[in-house]
């Protein structure tokens, strides 16, 4: 649907900055400290300790973001991420959890140093929150970041900066996720960097203007003291490590750190041969109503060292799917850590570097203003991240020394439930349900992938208890397990996905539900070199179960079926209730798989059989694997299957 531009909202349309542009932009009364330290001399021995004592000063922001906030997404899941940067806002470090969310956090730094500088002013003990897409520091208005300048000698040092996602920030439905929405004023409105922290006191004019909005005020406020404290403790800690070593040395360990990062990558992409490879990343139905598939296309070159990402042709902006241009900066880098550099220093700031992107304004990837992005996180970025590892793992299958990094994609997209209504002691209640954090990994051009491993952008991404779900919600648990046959087939099988049905407990009233997801009819989670996609996302609303008199009678449902009731099988955007009774089943999708199936060591199909990973059905007619009833392989009947599953793969191409 077409949104119409709002006249001067571009000025917050936020882009990678030079260092130039921002000093000719900065008053006389904000000196930054100095970068270029190219006479100063580090030892070796003295940058691996600077630079480790960084990592670690990163990892106690997180751990203490993570200790302060009573948000279950934050503590039980982390999703949530801290990073340091350089007086400029390039990123010196980001922290293992939510990659994605701290990408774009250089672009919202150097945006409030080109419009913040002169007024309000940027000074020592301030901090400023933001929770504007466009501007930078998350994916969608939900993530909400807040930046603290780190001043040294009266100069700007460099920055701390922590994110989180906030479960209730306003709008019209519960969760700030907006099915019906035809443009950013049907959600919450963006919040451009504002000082809520002033000399190192919360301005509670700001606050009130901030937590007001949300539905869950009382744990929104509390985040946003988390994320103070977690800035404080890095910025206590950083001035610890420049008196130990000196504002100089520490400084040039953070350019050395960017500039290590950045020639390591280089140094690997030259290996690699130069070519281009594309990818079509699709989503269906981007509101309520709609029955379109919206394409993400991607053309990647390499040149010598450098990467260039070509969105040319991605379709229009559309519903509620689209995401911002920091959505597919954060895609792109988030994408790239885990394939490229595991085993390099994560500083975005030399990483980006290396790259260069090509995209349109007013599309799924680089929406416009107002476009509707509150679902951007896990839409269209997240669809950008599946288009840009299928087109590196390509990259990478083409040279011996890269082939080991190669990974089909990862459990494609989030399958988003919503709830909110009174919890069990009749208090106001509004949460996320978080089991998708298990997504299955796709597969290697050497191994499987890893059963319910987790997100790859999320290194330390986390599934709640299914005790602590039930603690702090209405609702009880059936099942969560994995599921047989949903990771991708190939020689090397994606990750299994898993499954999780829950019903009503307790509630006093119909609890709301807000559903959005993709890849139910189109797959997301494809494959490599003849691998197939893992299995499709699927949702199942029982209405009026048998769970109740099940369990009254002590027996625990384990299927669908056994539900009884009367299912029905929502669609990828709408809002619904739950009533008392009714149970909700979601199934996430698995990873991709590499190469042909039929490829696959019939030994390790039958292992996957036995320990339920895949049916005996599918590794006869996916695998063209024949098991006997001990589930031992038939090897001549295996043969005579296979060859019987390439005779039909002739026969249907030749028509």
């Amino acid at each position: 649907m077409a949104v119409t531009p709002v006249p001067g909202s571009e000025i917050f349309a936020s882009r990678p900055y030079t260092n130039e542009e921002i000093r000719t932009d900065l008053p006389a009364h904000l000196p930054l400290y100095p970068t270029d330290l190219s006479g100063a001399e580090v030892d070796p021995l003295t940058y691996e300790v600077v630079r480790n004592r960084i990592f670690a000063i990163t990892d106690l922001m997180g751990d203490a973001l993570r200790r302060m906030s009573g948000s279950l997404v934050v503590t039980d899941c982390n999703d949530f991420d801290v990073a340091l940067t350089d007086p400029y806002g390039h990123i010196v470090q980001v922290g293992p959890y939510n990659t994605q969310l701290v990408a774009s956090i250089g672009l919202a730094i150097g945006w409030i140093l080109r419009n913040r500088a002169d007024n309000p002013g940027i000074e020592p003990g301030d901090m400023f929150l933001c929770s504007d897409p466009w501007v930078g520091g998350g994916l969608h208005q939900n993530d909400v970041a807040l930046f603290a300048p780190l001043f040294h000698d009266g100069k700007l040092f460099g920055w701390t900066a922590a994110v989180a996602h906030q479960l209730d920030v306003g709008g019209v439905s519960p969760g700030s996720w907006t099915p019906r929405a035809e443009d950013v004023f049907w959600e919450s409105l963006p919040m451009p960097p504002i000082k809520v922290v002033r000399g190192g006191v919360i301005q509670c004019d700001v606050e009130d203007a901030y937590v007001r909005r949300s539905r869950i005020p009382k744990l929104v406020a509390l985040d946003l003291r988390a994320k103070v404290g977690a800035n404080k403790l890095g910025q206590e800690r950083i001035a610890e490590l420049i008196r130990k070593f000196d504002a100089d040395t520490v400084q040039q360990v953070m350019q050395l750190q960017m500039r290590d990062a950045e020639q390591r990558l280089r140094d690997r992409l030259a290996a690699v041969p130069d070519g281009t490879w594309t990818a079509v990343n699709h989503q269906e139905q981007s509101h309520t109503g709609d029955r379109k598939a919206h394409a993400i296309r991607l053309k990647l070159t390499k040149t010598g060292s450098d990467l260039r990402f070509d969105f040319t042709g991605t379709d229009e902006q559309s519903g509620m799917i689209n995401c911002t241009f920091t959505g597919l900066y954060g895609g792109i880098i988030s994408a790239m850590m885990p394939l490229l550099c595991g085993d390099l220093p994560w500083a975005p700031g030399g990483i980006m570097r290396c790259v260069d992107i090509i995209s349109e304004p007013g599309t799924l990837n680089n929406a416009t203003f107002p476009a509707a992005v509150g679902k951007g996180s896990v839409a269209s970025s997240w669809a950008t991240t599946n288009a840009v590892m299928e087109c590196l793992s390509q990259m990478l299958d083409t040279h011996p020394s890269t082939r080991s990094s190669v990974a089909s994609v990862c459990c494609g997209s989030w399958d988003l439930s919503i709830v909110a209504g009174l919890n069990q002691h009749g208090a106001p209640f509004a949460t996320s349900i978080l089991e998708p954090m298990a997504g299955g990994f796709g597969a290697g051009s050497d191994h499987d992938g890893v059963d319910t491993a987790g997100l790859p952008f999320i290194p330390m991404g986390k599934v709640p208890d299914v005790e602590m779900n039930e603690f702090t919600t209405p609702l009880l648990y059936l099942w969560r397990r994995e599921e047989t046959d949903s990771g991708g087939p190939g020689r090397y099988r994606g990750g299994l996905s898993g499954s999780v049905a829950f019903t009503p407990y307790h509630s006093p009233a119909p609890i709301y539900q807000v559903i959005s997801g993709s890849g139910k009819a189109v797959s997301m989670n494809r494959g490599l070199a003849g691998g197939h996609p893992g299995a499709a996302q699927e949702d199942i609303a029982v209405r009026g179960s048998d769970a109740a008199e099940l369990l009254a009678r002590g027996e625990l449902p384990s299927t669908v079926a056994e539900l009884g009731g009367t299912p029905e099988f929502p669609s990828n955007q709408e809002e619904s209730l739950l009533q008392q009774g009714d149970v909700y089943v979601m199934r996430w999708q698995g990873g991709g798989g590499y190469g042909d199936p039929v490829l696959r060591d019939p030994e390790l199909v039958a292992t996957d059989v036995r320990e339920l990973k895949v049916s005996p059905d599918a590794a006869r007619t996916v695998y063209g694997v024949v098991l006997d009833d001990s589930f031992t392989v038939n090897a001549t009947a295996t043969a005579a299957c296979r060859e019987a599953v390439r005779a039909d793969r002739r026969n249907r191409v030749q028509g």
